[in-house]
């Protein structure tokens, strides 16, 4: 896998932080369409609409249909500027990117055994009633669901910040896939307030992620 591509990326995410606090750009400012940005930066537009959907993942812009892209009210959970030089000076950090996710989600499982509600389990539930391949987005929703069943805001930015990055970071990677038993499985000890075994089953089930 490619380390330069990742790299561009959080280049690019830089550049538009940059550009954001130059203009003094506020809670609710709309920003320069793509490709406004693309000239004003000089980077293609499908470079920009990647960037912008990592910012929006971080919670520092939201994209209104037919309106544009607009600023959101700042956050005290924002990652943005640590993770930014963080993977761009330490070469291990793709490393320590994927095991502090890891650990992070593990602990929001733990946490998600004890206090999911019934409509976030029904939505589990619904996302492991399809059969054969789970696709990339189908896995992150899963994932995303359990994280925000563990009713722990500051847990759910951070695993948002860290994913975020992972993602794109292994974009041009060869994903492996999983099937739905393995997600059934999670759910089952989920809804059975089994932590122990969710962690188990989660644990190797991480090793694997496509994500």
């Amino acid at each position: 896998m490619s380390t330069k591509q990742p790299k561009r990326y959080v280049e690019i995410i830089q550049a538009l932080s940059e550009m954001i606090q130059q203009d003094d750009l506020k809670t609710g400012d709309r920003l320069p369409s793509e490709r406004e940005l693309s000239d004003r930066l000089s980077v293609g537009r499908s470079s920009i609409r990647e960037a912008l959907r990592g910012l929006e993942l971080l919670d520092i812009i939201e994209t209104r249909r037919g309106e544009g892209t607009f600023m959101k009210a700042p956050s005290s959970y924002r990652l943005v500027d640590l993770l930014l030089s963080f993977l761009l000076k330490d070469e291990k950090a793709m490393q320590d990117l994927t095991e502090t996710r890891r650990i992070i989600e593990l602990q929001a499982l733990q946490l998600a055994c004890k206090r999911i509600t019934a409509a976030d389990l029904d939505k589990l539930i619904l996302l492991t009633s399809s059969r054969g391949e789970v696709s990339l987005e189908e896995d992150y929703l899963f994932h995303e669901t359990i994280v925000a069943a563990c009713g722990n805001t500051l847990l759910q930015h951070l695993w948002k910040s860290l994913v975020a990055f992972h993602r794109e970071a292994l974009k041009h990677a060869t994903p492996n896939r999983e099937d739905t038993q393995t997600h059934e499985k999670i759910v089952e000890a989920i809804a059975g307030r089994d932590a122990p075994r969710a962690l188990r089953i989660m644990a190797t089930h991480l090793e694997e992620s496509p994500f």
